[in-house]
This record gives structure tokens, sequence and C-alpha cells, in this order.
């Protein structure tokens, strides 16, 4: 309201010494004129009245001289300065005070509006109109304003208006409070609750302006975009409607409620046209699951928090996604088949390559020199010479005309033949559209009568529907080459959220980071660019990608992808199990790890207990698979299949820490709440190449100990081998060289952990 009266008093100031000057009202003329000389009350027919600038005229009036005031009846017209033209049935004007007080049917015209109302008080003065029990304006672009109270200032243009405001333009409709409008520049102003509702959008302010010629629009508080099932809001809201973008500056909140994402940030932009919207700073996403945590004793649902540099939001046609399908994990006995099969391939290939340098070695040796080679004597070279000359001035053999009429005939047999082939071509096309438009009409119709019980039929987008239509009658014209059939599939969208830089996830069961991140709704599948880092329970798994499958809004499985790499803590020591392959793959089942897949060149270093819980040995196997099965967060079973091979080495023969290549431990950078997705990535420690010595002995506890609080998960209770190197009678191999264990009793060698206690 301190707007609003800083704003009244900027247009009334200028205006106010020249109320202070009080001229006489002047009858000019009149057809007819009645005075009564007792009350110097003149009475007259059509007048006409003038005071400073401004001409009045009605049918007739009743003037009191000494008041300096008139009363007009009918047709009454009020002309200002050649800018202002006020009409009314009734008028009551002071010429003292300059004020025309006008009922019935009034209009007050000026060259870019028209305001009408039933009752407006009209300051000759200042050229201010009020109205205070309803009036509308309507300005020469066809944008028409109501209200209950209005003001209008006719030497700035400005119409102020407040209660019951509706503001229709052909865009939009907006509905507020307290409202002012430019005739001139259409701009209009909000100071209070305001909605600006447009064909499939709208927007919510309690301060700001909009255009409603250009539909430009800023917005400074409780701003609140909405389209559809979508809405943006943050602390300044900038909208410029006819390119559909919208720029929002600090505590932005983008909504989508269809697939219950929830993106975060100090600055976002959003483009109506494809429907994207672009987070930056601090920009965080939540994606809601149907998976549960217990809070206390409660369960709750376990959102997923997603955080980077920029993050970007936008709906895409399926047909146009490479979708991922849920990992299929192959047979045992399939393992390696397709390792084995390129095997075969590169030594046949390698085989017929050394055959055919045999082949080209024995074709150089076999070379025997011919006539040409040999030197020719001078009587054999005269004699060829002559030779040749004979045959040049010789002339060619002429060919027999029977010959060249045969070959005649058979070019035009052979063109016949082409031609009716091509003429068959073109038949079997025009069948083939033929056949493709009446197969798109039957769609059509059937999608047409296609009911689903207790539903509506199921809506086609009317632009593709149109397009199809389009492209329908194109080919049915030509009769040319095939015809599209609209297939409505291919109108389906999906949600894609694209992250960039300094990705950062946080869930309950699951964190991550990696430099960039790509999710759709239509196949559920978060994936991890660049160096990625997934911590699942009590592991830490890299790769050079990374992906995670969700299954009716809940974790389904995961991926890791080329140079794939599991490392473990074990608890209150700084001894790492270690798993590394090609692919390592893992399931999860109520939003726990159930069973994990290492895949080709399946690497494992982990450590084994005695009785008493001390470290006893390392464990070192190769194979083509590992598998491993979870119960209750700790690993129940180990198994491994194909081409088996194993090393153990006793804990005291042991010089250091080993560890397989590729290893990496980075806990410090694994995010440990929500707050740590939205400030952004920790400060990265530096870290020792090797593994720290073990200083557990030493009393710091905290060194080590995993985050989540779990059990780690690859903690093998007993050696793969049948027995140690030392009950065999034999020497510890060194890590580089393990030994070929002797084959497991069971077809997958499998071998089952006793269990605890």
């Amino acid at each position: 309201m301190q707007k609003l009266r800083f704003f009244f008093l900027l247009v009334l100031l200028p205006n106010l010494l020249l109320a202070q000057q009080r001229t006489k009202i002047i009858l000019q003329g009149s057809s007819q004129a009645k005075v009564d000389t007792k009350t110097n009350i003149t009475y007259v027919k059509n007048p006409i009245f003038r005071q400073d600038n401004a001409i009045l005229t009605c049918d007739s009036a009743v003037f009191y001289t000494e008041r300096n005031f008139f009363e007009a009846y009918k047709n009454v017209h009020i002309n200002q300065g050649d800018t202002v033209n006020i009409f009314s049935d009734f008028l009551d004007y002071d010429g003292n005070a300059k004020m025309a007080h006008l009922n019935s049917n009034v209009r007050m015209v000026d060259p870019t509006s028209v305001l009408t109302t039933n009752v407006l008080d009209y300051n000759m003065n200042t050229r201010i109109g009020t109205y205070t029990d309803g009036g509308k304006i309507v300005n020469k672009e066809g944008v028409t304003l109501t209200s209950k109270k209005g003001w209008y200032f006719a030497f700035s243009k400005d119409a102020f208006f407040r209660y019951n405001v509706v503001v229709v333009t052909p865009q939009s409709v907006i509905k507020s409070d307290t409202l002012r409008y430019n005739t001139l520049s259409s701009w209009t102003y909000f100071y209070g609750p305001t909605n600006i509702k447009g064909k499939d959008d709208n927007l919510y302010t309690e301060n700001g302006l909009y255009n409603t010629k250009s539909e430009n629009a800023y917005f400074d508080r409780n701003n609140l975009y909405t389209n559809g099932s979508r809405s943006l809001k943050g602390d300044s809201l900038y909208y410029y409607g006819k390119k559909g973008y919208a720029k929002a500056v600090r505590n932005i909140v983008y909504i989508d409620t269809s697939d219950k994402t929830v993106m975060r940030g100090q600055l976002g932009e959003y483009y109506k046209a494809d429907e994207r919207v672009l987070v930056t700073k601090n920009a965080y996403v939540g994606i809601g699951t149907d998976d549960s945590v217990m809070v206390g004793n409660k369960k709750v649902p376990d959102t997923l928090w997603l955080g980077a540099d920029s993050l970007e939001a936008q709906k895409s046609f399926v047909k146009n996604i490479k979708l991922l399908n849920k990992p299929i994990i192959e047979k045992d006995n399939e393992v390696g088949a397709e390792d084995e099969k390129a095997k075969e391939e590169k030594e046949k290939e390698k085989a017929a390559a050394k055959k055919e340098m045999a082949n080209a070695k024995l074709l150089n040796k076999s070379v025997v020199p011919t006539e040409s080679t040999k030197k020719l004597s001078r009587k054999e070279r005269k004699e060829a010479e002559q030779k040749a000359k004979d045959t040049k001035n010789t002339s060619p053999p002429k060919l027999l005309a029977d010959s060249i009429l045969l070959t005649k005939a058979k070019l035009r047999l052979d063109s016949i033949r082409q031609d009716s082939l091509l003429n068959v071509q073109k038949q079997q096309a025009l069948i083939k559209a033929k056949d493709s438009l009446k197969t798109a009409q039957k769609m059509a119709d059937s999608l047409k009568k296609i009911t689903v019980a207790g539903k509506k039929p199921a809506t086609v987008d009317p632009k593709a529907k149109a397009v199809a239509a389009n492209k329908a009658n194109l080919a049915g014209k030509t009769g040319k080459d095939s015809v599209a059939v609209f297939n409505p599939a291919d109108t389906v969208t999906a949600r894609v959220i694209k992250a960039y830089h300094n990705v950062r996830v946080y869930k309950s069961n699951m964190q991550a980071i990696a430099d960039s991140l790509y999710y759709t709704s239509a196949d559920s599948v978060l994936r991890w660019y660049k160096n990625p880092i997934l911590w699942s329970d009590g592991s830490q798994q890299t790769g050079d990608t990374i992906n995670v499958f969700f299954k009716n809004k809940k974790t389904h499985s995961f991926q890791v992808l080329q140079n794939a790499f599991i490392v473990n803590l074990e608890t209150d020591t700084t001894k790492f199990n270690q798993v590394k392959g090609k692919k390592i793959t893992g399931f999860f089942q109520n939003g726990e790890l159930r069973d994990m897949y290492v895949d080709g060149n399946a690497e494992s270093m982990y450590y084994n207990k005695d009785k008493n819980g001390n470290y006893d040995n390392l464990n070192q196997t190769v194979s083509g698979r590992i598998k491993f099965r979870f119960a209750d967060k700790e690993l129940s079973e180990v198994t491994i299949i194909k081409k088996n091979e194993g090393t153990m080495f006793p804990i005291d023969k042991m010089p250091k820490e080993p560890l397989l290549t590729g290893f990496i431990w980075k806990p410090e950078l694994r995010p440990r709440s929500k707050a740590d997705v939205i400030k952004g990535r920790p400060k990265a420690k530096a870290t020792p190449k090797t593994a720290p010595a073990d200083k557990s002995k030493t009393g710091d506890k905290n060194k080590g100990v995993d985050p989540s609080g779990v059990r780690p998960i690859l903690p093998a209770k007993k050696p793969v081998a049948s027995a140690t190197p030392k009950e065999a009678g034999q020497k510890p191999a060194p890590l580089g060289k393990p030994l070929e264990l002797e084959p497991v009793k069971t077809d997958t060698g499998k071998v089952i952990l006793p269990k605890k206690g």
C-alpha cells in the first residue's frame, strides 16, 4: 500500500496548485433560456458551457450562476482539450471545485481507451476519473479490464483498479485484488494476489508486472508458474510468453506431480516448447520411489536425491530414446561361450592368413621364365618387328551379317525383359501402397471403437493425428512409394533427467558419484558415466559405466560395465576384500542386495578367518564367473564357476597388503546424507596409493569403519581350496603365479559358508 500512496502523490502533486485557481462557468449559447431573477437561476435548452479548456453540452440544463454550478440532462457531453470526451445521461457540475458527477450510461473516451460505468466522478483539473460501483476499460488492442472500484488518470493514461479485478486479453485472463494498468504501454502492475491464466498455463504472484501486448512479465513475491502437472517457482520470476521461456532466480522449486519429481536450485530456466527445465547453482532433484526405510518405528518412502552442477529435465518421445532392458544372467554353462567363439574366429582368421602367405610364397618360387622374358637374338627381333608391321597394315576381319543380326535381337529381348520386370515392380509398389492405406484406415477405425470397461477410450494427441492424416492424404494422392502408417505409440512421452558435472546421489541403500548421469522414466534406469563410483551397503563399486535399474519404482538391479571393480573393507581393519571382472551384475530384493555375479576374467582376493575370528589367510581366485549370495546384509554363499584357479597365502607370510590391478578406494567421497547432495561433493582428502598399515591395535577404532554401519558384503568365511599350502607340503606361491586348484566335487564349484554361532 505504501507504493500506491507514493504513486497517487506523484500523479496528484503537479495538479494541486492548479486546483486552487477558480474560474467562472461561461454560458456561450443556447437555443432557449429562461432566467428566474429572484433566485438567479437560468433554465436553458441545448446549452453550451465553457470553463478553461473544457466545453460542456447537453439537451437541457439548470444553471446556478451565483454558485457557479449547473445540472445537465440527456445527451451530456464533456470535451476537454480535444483529447478526453465523456458522455452520460445526467451531470452535476461544480465549477468552483471543477468536479463533474456523471450518472447513467457513462462513457469516458480518450485516444487509447474507453471507460464505461454507471457513476463517474471526474476532476476536470487533475483529469482523474473515479468510479466506486463497478466499471470497465477497453483499450485499442481489445484488452478489457473490469473491477468494483477504479481510478483513471487521463494525463498518464494509468488506470488503478481495486477489488474483483479481471483483465481479459486475447492470450490470457488476469484476476487480481489490486492492479494498475497503463493503456498506452499495455503494462499491468500487481499489488496483491494475482492469477494470470493462459491457454494451458497459469502464473501466480502477489507483486509484479505483466505486459498484455508482448506477454512479458516479472514477479518478485510468492511467485508460481504452473503448466499441467509441472510447476516452477522462485523468489523472482521472469516470463516471456511469446517465446515460451521462463527464468526463476533464488530458491527455485520445480515439481512434476506426474512422476513425483522435485527439482531445486538457485537459478532455473523453463522452455515451454519441449517442456524442458534447466536448474543450476546448488541444483538437486528428488525422485520418488516405492522403496521404504524405517525411521523410528515407522516406514517412510525412500526418496532418491540427485545433485549436480547442472540438472536438466524434459519430456521426450519414447521412440527417440535408447532404452535399456533389465539385465539377464547367462546360465552357468554358457559363461565364456561368446569369448570362446571369438577366440575360435580369430584362430580361423590367423590360419587362413598363414595359408594365403604360404600359397603366395609357393607361387613366387614356381614362376618359370617364358618366351617374352627371354632375351631375343638380332634375327628373332627382326622377324618379330616384320610380323608387327604386317599385322598393322592388314584390315580387321569383317563380321558376318547373321552374327550382327543375332546380337541385335538378343539385345532387344533383354531390354524387353528388363522393361517388363520394372512394370511388375511398379505394380507391386502400388498394391502395397493401397494395402498400407487400408491398414491405416482400419487401425484408425479400431482405435475409435476401443473402449476399456469403466474407462474412457485412450486419447491421441490431436497434433500427431493431424500430421498422420496429412501424410496419408499426400500418399493417397501421389500413389507412389510406401505410406507411413500412424502409430499411437509414437506420441508417448517420458521424463528425461540429465545431470552434468559433480553428480552426487543419495538413497538409503545406495550412494554414488560420477561426472554425468542420464535417467529416463521410460525404462527407469540411472546411467552413470565417466569415473562413476557406487556404494551399496558396505561395498564400493567402480567401472567405466554403471547402470541402476528400477522396477515398479523399486530398486531392481545394477550393472557395472567394463573394468568392473568391487572393494570392501574388513571391519575395524585396513584389509581390503576385492573382486574385479569385465561385468558385475547385482539384484535387489526388498531394497537389499541378494545376488551378485562377476563375469569375464573374474578375479577375487579376500580374507578368511579361523574359528577364533582371527585372520588366517588370503584367498586369491581366477575364474570365468563368481557368484555371491547375501542374507541379512551378510555373505552366505560363494560359487566359483569355470576354469577355477586359486592360491592361498598365510597372513604371517604376506609382506604387505596385496592389491589387484585397478584398485580404487575413495570412502571420503561417499555422500552420507541428503545434505551432502545439496551442498556439493565433500572435499577429497589425499589418499595413499597403497593400502595403509593396520592401525587397529593402536585403538583408532574410527579408522576404516564403513559409514553405513553395515557388515562387509564380501568376507569369505572359508577358503576355496581343500587344503592350505602348508598342509599340502608346498611353499606359498607369489601372487603373480596362482596355483591351479583341485576341482571341487560339486558341478558348479559352490562353497557354502558356515553360519555364525
